[in-house]
């Protein structure tokens, strides 16, 4: 039953995940990592609420989760996002679950922020629970199943002493042989690799003397018997060396090779300088070939992990114990693989044992990449292998500070040494009665230690910070971590001073103790960023080298009880480093130390017990001396003494005085405390509508911001959109492009063909041209052959015949038909040159005439333009002389009514009926005349209006307004002349 119940199961419940994009064509799985073995969930749809509904359990016993719980492994849950088209895996990003959250009775799941999101727009969340649960699978009735017996053929080693198995070197295959060559049937490669080391110069003590020059230190170990060393370095706080890898090649078994190690169990790492060593460590290679390890055929073995070295004499130092996180060690890796390979590599030669000169390693890799596997692993308390497990950001605490407390106070009391007291400080003055001695060296010094961190300035962390610092020094007698409380918001460019950040220590030690102390170990000042979301972050660690302060000048001042002390005071600005990552600063950190000696511990042996408060009250009481000389023989009692009566009397006196005094004391301070519980109250109110007011302002600033984050949601959508649109316009652009890229090219490569063809062409005619022209030339001199022959006879024949007459006349015809053919040549060419100037000159007679007549129209359009303007003009005088002509006619008019009013009363009934006709046509007259009149201005108000629009420019003559008024014009000369002759009729 006891072992049903040491088995247990991990389980880590994957239920659903919000926040996520929606990705078509892709797939979620989670996968978590926990002690080396890894376990996923099936894919699930890319959706922004996808469900897992998975649950992963890994097995292990009690002991083993103790292991883990102390180690603080973390299981670290990935999210990749799977593309079902290409089976493209990608890192989406990662939770880190604590193990020590983990508890048996079933909790509740949470929601889990995602860090290094790759979707940085949304905050996408996994819900987890982890549970431990009790596996009941693992031993039913107390059946256990067998081990597998080992898949390779075992050969037993009876007559083999492990104690005589040693390595021997074949110099010409190139290996070292362990066993006897029956049982050597494998090949194997040893490999040793030192990474990093850190706090190297804390195995210096202050005692000890370094050469003049600058010094050169190495590490140093012994591989199959062969010395190697890495690369020298000389600065041990910053040792800067590569990390070198030392090879050796086996031929030996894997039961040969346990055996092996049996005996020879431990590699000792030694750190030197010259001919001495610093420290070392010891790494044991058992857990290379134990039984149940992973197949060495299928993957190597590997024990990897951080060191701590030893100095060889610590016993003789007296030296306290150091804190794993401050403590020297060295990142080692040693593994072991099955070489397959059947040629020989080079192997170490034996180096000179003088002085461990050193050996060069056979194969010495620059394996950087290694180091940082090695800084993730966290330091070995022992000499174990570590586990490889990846560093999150919460796994830089110690592990001394999650024991139980009984486990704690058994670290405490062997941090602290027996010279050394545990530290009382100041403000606790009620300490319980024990009755415990605490042993003080006679030569002990009584110190006070204060730390003010004060303030946080030059931040470049990226985001704002709510700082704590942290840090912890068990030399001043306790190791719980020392914190500022509470957070404070740093920002960018910006200055905090840091609350409750004073802290002093009492403590008694030796100086040289003290000095030597603060000479070897820095005090590291964490600076964390607490968020609420989360776990809290370690940004940065700052080194205080206490030192400093023991090199500043001593001040004199006077103790409690008159004694004469000393102070040293030292204030400084550090820069605050990045925990992970590069060592770039982040921030600057400003800090006053102050050690204060109050000189020897007078008590050597404290008691602590209430006895103590009364210390002096069973002492007799003081008896005056006597005078020898009158002392009388009978001395009276000394109560009856008159100075006894009159002490007594004085000291009731005082002691009523003493009440009275008391009494006003107390009256004043219930007064006083009466104004202050009112002051209180009143504050308290004026507290309590400040917190009223500002709770509202704050409200209305929620609202404003919720308001603001729909905005910026609002915003982030339409961002979102516009980006998928520019997508695919970049997308639909570079499409275009590479199709015109294809056909640019496509062209210029026909272009290419069809010049080449063209080439081609010219090249052949070229060609053919020139066979032709040789072709030609040859029936030219043949020609020039025959011509020449023909004229030789030719010329004969001439000669025959010149002597004949008939052919003396022929001659003269056919110089004179010779003659009539020029001739006749030249008449004609004369006859078709007449011809030609003929056809010329009648082109230029009609250009001429089609000229004269485009001359004639644009002449008889600008004579016309010419007529029509003097009509006008006319038209303008004949209406202005027209006007005059009214007015002298309406003069006249006026006389004839004054002339017919005079004839009507001298002739008023004599010649009435002639009189009647004269006047009647008269009127008729007037009638016409003021009709002229009218018309004669209407024509004179067109005609202006006319020309007033032909002198802007704007208008000519063929505007359809001109046109206009140039017809109303003409119909109102027309009216007027036939109103004229009408006038002219009657």
């Amino acid at each position: 039953m006891g072992s049903r119940c040491d088995q247990l199961l991990i389980v880590v419940s994957i239920l659903e995940g919000r926040y996520f994009p929606k990705r078509p064509k892709h797939k979620l799985v989670v996968e978590a990592k926990f002690d080396g073995e890894h376990l996923a969930t099936d894919p699930v749809e890319h959706t922004d609420q996808p469900e897992f509904a998975t649950e992963l359990a890994w097995e292990l016993d009690r002991k083993a989760l103790h292991q883990h719980r102390l180690q603080r492994t973390p299981i670290k849950i990935q999210c990749f996002a799977l593309d079902s088209l290409t089976s493209t895996k990608e890192t989406v990003g990662y939770i880190v679950l604590d193990l020590r959250a983990a508890q048996e009775k079933k909790q509740p799941p949470k929601w889990y922020l995602l860090l290094s999101n790759k979707y940085s727009k949304f905050k996408s969340e996994l819900q987890l629970s982890v549970t431990l649960e009790t596996d009941t699978k693992a031993s039913v009735d107390g059946f256990k199943a067998k081990e597998a017996p080992p898949r390779d053929i075992t050969v037993p080693l009876s007559g083999l002493d492990p104690k005589n198995l040693v390595a021997v070197l074949n110099k010409e295959e190139g290996y070292h042989q362990i066993g006897p060559a029956e049982y050597c049937r494998d090949y194997f490669v040893l490999s040793v690799t030192i990474a990093f080391a850190t706090q190297l110069e804390q195995l210096i003590p202050t005692t000890m003397k370094l050469p003049e020059q600058q010094p050169e230190f190495f590490f140093y170990y012994s591989l199959l018997g062969n010395d190697v060393t890495n690369e020298p370095f000389s600065d041990l706080i910053n040792p800067n060396f590569e990390p070198e890898r030392a090879s050796v090649r086996i031929r030996s078994s894997i039961e040969v090779l346990r055996a092996y190690f049996l005996t020879h169990a431990k590699l000792q790492i030694h750190l030197c300088c010259g001919d001495q060593s610093l420290g070392s460590t010891e790494i044991l290679l058992t857990g290379l070939v134990k039984k149940g390890n992973v197949d060495i055929h299928q993957q190597a073995v590997a024990i990897e992990g951080a060191f701590i070295l030893i100095p060889p004499n610590r016993a003789r130092q007296k030296l306290p114990p150091v804190p794993l996180d401050m403590a020297p060690t060295v990142g080692v890796s040693v593994s072991l693989q099955k070489d397959n390979v059947s040629q020989p590599i080079q192997v170490i030669t034996q180096a000179e044992p003088e002085n461990m000169k050193k050996a060069l390693s056979p194969i010495c890799d620059q394996e950087r990449s290694l180091e940082q596997s090695f800084h993730n692993a966290l330091p070995q308390t022992g000499h174990s292998p570590a586990i490889k497990e990846d560093a999150t950001e919460s796994e830089v605490e110690s592990i001394q500070y999650d024991r139980n407390p009984e486990q704690q106070k058994k670290a405490l009391n062997t941090q602290v040494p027996a010279s050394q007291p545990q530290h009382v400080t100041g403000s606790s003055t009620s300490e319980p009665t024990t009755g415990q001695k605490i042993a003080v060296p006679a030569a002990s010094h009584h110190f006070c230690f204060s730390l003010d961190l004060r303030s946080i300035h030059n931040l470049d962390a990226g985001f704002p910070v709510n700082c704590i610092l942290r840090y912890s020094y068990p030399f001043f007698g306790s190791a719980a971590p020392i914190m500022t409380n509470p957070p404070v918001e740093v920002r960018k460019n910006m200055e905090v001073f840091l609350p409750q950040s004073y802290c002093a220590f009492d403590f008694a030690t030796l100086p040289h103790q003290l000095q030597d102390t603060f000479f070897r170990l820095p005090l590291l000042v964490e600076l964390w960023h607490k968020d609420k979301m989360a776990k809290d972050l370690l940004l940065g660690v700052a080194r205080l080298q206490l030192s400093n302060v023991l090199t500043m000048e001593k001040t004199r001042f006077l103790g409690t009880n008159g004694e004469q002390c000393w102070r040293q005071i030292f204030s400084e600005t550090i820069p605050v480093t990045a925990a992970q990552g590069p060592s770039n600063k982040i921030a600057d950190l400003s800090y006053t130390v102050t050690v204060e000696d109050y000189g020897l511990v007078k008590m050597h042996e404290v008691l602590v017990s209430d006895s103590s408060r009364c210390l002096g009250a069973d002492e007799p009481p003081l008896v005056p001396p006597s005078q020898p000389g009158n002392a009388p023989e009978v001395q009276p009692e000394p109560r009856e003494t008159l100075e006894y009566k009159a002490a007594l009397e004085l000291e009731m006196w005082k002691e009523m005085q003493e009440d009275l005094f008391e009494n006003q004391l107390k009256k004043k301070e219930l007064a006083h405390m009466r104004a202050l519980a009112e002051e209180w109250r009143k504050r308290d109110r004026e507290r309590e509508a400040l917190v009223k007011k500002k709770v509202a302002e704050y409200t209305v600033l929620e609202e404003q911001l919720q308001k603001t984050l729909t905005d910026l949601e609002k915003r982030e959508k339409q961002l979102i959109s516009a980006e998928t649109e520019l997508q695919r316009l970049k997308k639909e652009l570079q499409a275009e492009h590479e199709r015109n890229l294809q056909e640019l090219q496509d062209t210029i490569r026909r272009v290419k063909e069809e010049s080449a063809h063209q080439v081609e062409l010219e090249k052949s005619r070229i060609k053919q041209l020139e066979e032709n022209r040789i072709h030609l030339q040859q029936q030219i001199y043949e020609a020039e052959n025959k011509y020449k022959s023909l004229e030789k006879e030719f010329q004969q024949y001439k000669e025959q015949q010149s002597s004949k007459p008939e052919i003396r006349l022929q001659s003269e015809i056919n110089i004179l038909t010779l003659e009539k053919g020029d001739l006749e040549r030249k008449l004609e060419s004369a006859t078709k040159s007449k011809l030609h100037y003929k056809q010329q000159w009648a082109r230029a007679l009609k250009e001429l005439a089609r000229l004269k007549q485009r001359e004639q129209e644009n002449a008889m359009a600008r004579l016309k333009k010419q007529q029509q303007e003097l009509e006008h003009m006319r038209l303008r005088y004949l209406a202005a002389e027209e006007k005059e002509l009214g007015k002298v006619q309406r003069q006249e008019l006026e006389d004839i009514r004054n002339e017919l009013n005079r004839l009507k009363q001298q002739e008023d009934k004599k010649h009435f009926p002639d009189s009647q006709e004269v006047f009647g046509s008269q009127l008729q007259n007037a009638h016409t005349q003021q009709v002229n009149e009218s018309l004669d201005e209407y024509l004179a108000r067109l005609i202006e209006e006319r020309d007033t629009l032909l002198r802007t420019g704007v208008y000519n003559h063929e505007d359809h307004i001109v046109s206009e008024l140039d017809r109303q014009i003409s119909e109102v000369l027309v009216k007027r002349s036939s109103s004229k002759e009408q006038n002219i009729k009657n």
